[in-house]
């Protein structure tokens, strides 16, 4: 396939005879010595997707004096090109004038670009239509020709759905002449508008560098009402993505994501009907918002907090009904041998290990494609919790007694031998349990130590997960290596049993939680078809405990598969694969921050916030999240109460509420200036300290926060 061909000028319209002798010559001597243009087009399947021109900005070359060559490129509907700096994908276009002995090309100057959000949240700074990209020729003194030949090469990638490179050899002949009028000023008056000016900014600039990279805060910006920043290309230090902001009151605060807060430098523009672009850099020696937690202690100490951390997850609520199992687990085998029970408590260890590690790589291979990860990310998807809930159901199920695995004799045999009472899968699949539901909760040191890592290196992420994973291991394996200790637990016996159905009700509760979540993010009918779904499920387990056990007869055992086939089919291809689906991809239509709880909550936004902070509001700003028992647990025990409202209503505190159920870049943007990564989070701004907030424990109590805000000595 030809990327381009060169298409002929239009033919002039046919003269009267009496007309042609007088005006014919004149108008092809003309267009002649003035001006001839050659243009390229891009085919792709009889479509013409890009049309690029040579134009300039004068009728002829004055010697000594500069004009403005311009490629035009025009592009099909829906399609577009990419600026100096493409994003996430695409190449810069390409524009090599091809001049004579004597003359000089300037740098290619760039019109403003565009933010353009293609499939899979690829962000690409690109321009649709048309653009005008320009340099600036330098002529020679003298020149002994009466017109010059102007060559240029250009090449360009035009996307769409799909992305397709072309290419183009230009030419334009211009006459040599002694004065020169202007051409195509409409055209470069246009796009010299898009031009971002090297000026000081007509507005207050300032640079504070945060451990996440930059924040560029704008000051009277006067009716602007949209503020962006596009980075320069940066091979060594890659700049990432900066959402843009609404300006309030002239005023906004841009985030620039960039790993080690180098120099950066772009373009920063303001929309009001119009666009204006200005160059603006960082400056080395900007002040600094806190110390990043690398500048205050080592990695070694932030090991230490992520093992901390680890061991406090133990104590967490969400991870009570898991442990509570395998507690059980501990008085079943008290009667094992010591290599026994250490067997099992090595595959706890292992199913600890395996998901956290798990976790570090997708958190890797995440943060590598430039998105925005976070603790416990994974809860902000419903189908996630879909199928947790479905696991957590079958386990309740399981430790009821509706069903059991029931294995072949000689399997039977040898996963006993291998693994005593229960098998070592089942402590390695509780292993893997507990860590998962521990993902929502956040403990004392936790918070601190994921902040640190998120924001380093692959290999110290990994570090801290696996010291997360050795601090929750920690005491199972120490009761394992120590099977002397116990003797301090009840004697195994026929209570057992049912002791074993009651912590399935735990599980219950687990599941009950997972519904309300579902149903927060996505509303009653997701909660609906999800039961339906588990309802299936439980049919299918039951049919499996009842009838296809090694008694039952080959008619039962049919009957019984085909039973479970058809609830599956039910469940899983309807109920899920139909209506929950659709219910999963719709938000429900709910306030971000509904004041059910008694606290009057307004919803979070970076614009809001520095609004009442310039009004010399105090704020009280809480990051929750209706999967984080944590968060819930505080609101109950410490927020929502008689004294803190108030306290609220009495001192003039706003409550302002970050609703993290669902993901939301500019409250994960907000928690990873403070070097934070999970909820619960809670700060307090004081009146005149809105770069000095008060950041409170993630567990609270009434006596904390009283104080925290002033309202105890």
């Amino acid at each position: 396939m030809r990327s381009h061909h060169a298409t002929r000028p239009a033919a002039p319209r046919a003269l009267h005879p009496r007309t042609a002798t007088g005006l014919l010559l004149p108008l092809i001597l003309s267009s002649f010595f003035l001006l001839t243009s050659l243009s390229s087009a891009q085919l792709y399947q009889g479509q013409e997707l890009v049309e690029a021109t040579l134009v300039a900005d004068t009728t002829a070359i004055v010697p000594g004096q500069t004009f403005r060559l311009g490629l035009l490129l025009r592009m099909a509907p829906g399609w577009h090109t990419y600026w100096e700096n493409p994003g996430d994908s695409g190449l810069a276009t390409k524009f090599e004038p091809q001049l004579p002995p004597g003359f000089s090309a300037g740098p290619l100057a760039w019109p403003l670009p565009r933010r353009i959000i293609e499939p899979g949240d690829i962000q690409v700074y690109a321009y649709k239509d048309e653009v005008l990209l320009v340099r600036t020729i330098t002529t020679p003194a003298t020149i002994d020709t009466a017109e010059i030949n102007l060559l240029a090469k250009s090449t360009w990638l035009v996307c769409e759905a799909i992305c397709i490179p072309g290419k183009a050899d230009l030419q334009l002949t211009l006459p040599v002449a002694a004065a020169a009028e202007p051409a195509n000023t409409d055209l470069f008056a246009k796009f010299n508008a898009q031009l971002p000016s090297a000026d000081q900014p007509p507005f207050t600039i300032s640079w504070t560098a945060t451990p996440t990279g930059w924040n560029l805060g704008l000051r009277d910006a006067g009716d602007a009402t949209r503020a962006d920043f596009y980075p320069f290309a940066e091979d060594k230090h890659p700049v990432g993505h900066t959402a843009p902001r609404d300006l309030i009151a002239g005023a906004a605060d841009l985030a620039i994501p960039v790993a080690g807060s180098p120099p950066v430098r772009g373009i920063v523009v303001l929309e009001n009907g119009e666009r204006r672009g200005w160059t603006v850099a960082s400056k080395t020696d900007a002040p600094v918002a806190r110390d990043t937690p690398a500048a205050k202690t080592g990695l070694w100490t932030y090991l230490l907090f992520g093992l901390i951390g680890g061991f406090i997850l133990n104590l967490m609520p969400c991870v009570l009904p898991v442990i509570s199992l395998k507690i059980f687990g501990f008085m079943r085998q008290a009667g094992d041998s010591r290599t026994n029970i250490l067997k099992h408590g090595l595959a706890f260890t292992a199913g600890i290990f395996l998901w956290f590690l798990g976790l570090a790589a997708v958190i890797i291979a995440l943060k590598s494609a430039g998105s925005e990860v976070t603790w416990a990310f994974q809860f902000q998807n419903p189908w996630f919790n879909y199928v947790i809930g479905a696991v957590v159901f079958v386990f309740a199920l399981n430790l009821f007694g509706v069903f059991e695995i029931v294995l072949p004799g000689r399997a039977t045999q040898g996963m006993a031998e291998a693994g005593g009472h229960g098998g070592l899968a089942g402590s390695f699949a509780q292993g893997i349990l507990a860590t998962l539901l521990a993902t929502p909760c956040t403990a004392p040191f936790l918070g601190t130590a994921l902040g640190f890592a998120f924001s380093q290196t692959s290999v110290v992420i990994a570090a801290m997960f696996a010291a997360i994973a050795a601090g929750m291991a920690f005491p199972y394996l120490l009761l394992s290596a120590q099977p002397g200790w116990m003797k301090y637990l009840p004697k195994p016996g026929a209570w057992m049993e049912r002791l074993k159905q009651f912590m399935g009700f735990p599980l219950l509760a687990t599941l009950l939680w997972l519904l309300y979540v579902i149903g927060q993010q996505r509303g009653t009918e997701a909660v609906i078809w999800a039961a339906a779904t588990y309802l299936c499920l439980g049919l299918a387990a039951w049919l499996y405990g009842a009838f296809l056990g090694p008694v039952s007869s080959t008619r039962a055992k049919t009957l019984a598969t085909l039973g479970i086939l058809l609830s599956l089919l039910l469940g899983l291809g309807y109920f899920t694969g139909n209506l929950f689906a659709r219910s999963a991809a719709t938000m429900p239509n709910k306030s971000a921050a509904t004041p059910t709880d008694g606290i009057p909550w307004v919803p979070f936004s970076e614009a809001e916030l520095q609004r009442l902070l310039a009004e010399g509001r105090p704020v009280f700003l809480d990051f929750t999240a209706e999967w984080c028992i944590t968060c819930k647990f505080n609101l109950r025990t410490a927020i929502d109460t008689k004294a803190v409202r108030e306290a609220f209503e009495k001192l003039g505190i706003v409550p302002m509420l970050a609703d993290w159920t669902n993901s939301n870049p500019e409250i994960t943007r907000k928690l990873a200036q403070f070097d934070r990564v999970g909820v619960p989070f809670y700060l307090f701004y004081p009146p005149g300290r809105a770069d000095d907030p008060v950041i409170l424990p993630e567990l609270l109590t009434e006596q904390i926060l009283l104080r925290a805000i002033g309202a105890q000595p």
